[in-house]
Parts: C-alpha cells; sequence; structure tokens
C-alpha cells in the first residue's frame, strides 16, 4: 500500500515516537518536499524531529508547479494543497492529513483520507498495539500538545470495546 503524509501526522506520530508504524504498515510513505521542508524547519529542535530525520524510508517527492486546483478558492496552506495534488498525480490508497478543511477537500475530490488516530487504529488491527497501548499513545498525543477532542477520543475507546 502506499500513503502520501501531510505534516501533522508526521509531527504527531514523531513526537509520540510512532513514525515508524508508517513503515511496518505501508509500503510507500510520500511526503511532498514542502511538507517535509514545513516539519523540518517548524519543528526544529523539537520533540521526535530526529524520528523524522533518521526515517529513510520516507520518500520525499515534489509537487509540479502547475496546479489544476486553485489555493487561494479553497483556503489551504501550500503543505496541504502538495499533499492533495501529489495524491492526484499519484494515487495512493490514502492520504493521511489530519486539518479540517484539507479532509473535507480531499473527501470532496473522491480521495480516501485518513487521520493521524486513524492510522493507529489500523496499527491496532495489523497487531502492533493492544487496546491500552493504543489509549496509552491517544493520551500521550494530548500529553504532547496535539488537539484531540472527547468526542473522537470516546468514538475511538467505542471502537475498541467493540471489537
Amino acid at each position: 500500500m502506499k500513503v502520501i503524509v501531510n505534516a501533522t501526522p508526521l509531527i504527531a506520530l514523531s513526537k509520540i515516537n510512532q513514525l515508524e508504524i508508517l513503515n511496518q504498515l505501508f509500503d510507500e510513505v510520500i511526503v511532498p518536499r514542502s511538507v517535509y521542508h514545513e516539519v523540518i524547519v517548524k519543528e526544529a529542535n523539537k520533540v521526535g524531529l530526529d524520528n523524522l530525520l533518521k526515517a529513510n524510508w520516507i520518500e520525499i517527492q515534489e509537487v509540479p508547479s502547475t496546479t489544476p486546483i486553485e489555493p487561494l478558492l479553497l483556503g489551504l496552506d501550500q503543505g496541504e494543497l502538495d499533499v492533495i495534488q501529489l495524491t492526484i498525480l499519484i494515487n495512493p490508497d490514502w492520504v493521511i492529513i489530519d486539518e479540517k478543511l484539507g479532509r473535507r477537500i480531499a473527501t470532496v475530490m473522491g480521495l480516501s483520507v485518513k487521520r493521524t488516530l486513524g492510522i493507529l487504529l489500523t496499527g491496532f488491527y495489523a497487531g502492533y498495539f493492544s487496546k491500552q497501548e493504543l489509549l496509552d499513545l491517544c493520551q500521550k498525543l494530548v500529553d504532547n500538545g496535539i488537539r484531540l477532542s472527547p468526542r473522537v477520543i470516546d468514538s475511538i475507546k467505542t471502537e475498541l470495546d467493540n471489537h
């Protein structure tokens, strides 16, 4: 399976030392160069950055400068726009994006979207985490400044209870 990943999922997974789950779950993990640069510059000296710098299995790709999408019309930042454009060009199995607007636009465009928690849940179903480990990882995300609404955490708990 092939995925394209935006900045926030990379940062979130790095902060909880779970970036490697992408490599374990997917054959190809692709990040637009603008997103990689954004994470390296914004997150310089931050928790988890070393995980990203060591992840030699991440494919960093350029996005063509011509775009069929009007970025200002959509309200996306450059990284989100590049993720969606690259997804249209490459047609991966999933695009991993956490920001609400980016997810909505990708969904409307017919792209298969996952969030960071969706990747962790996929890791649970693949046997990489126990229920308790997954709940602990959710708490670790919150402890590291990743916003998760109580509704989202409740839906994860319900999913785990029904498994």
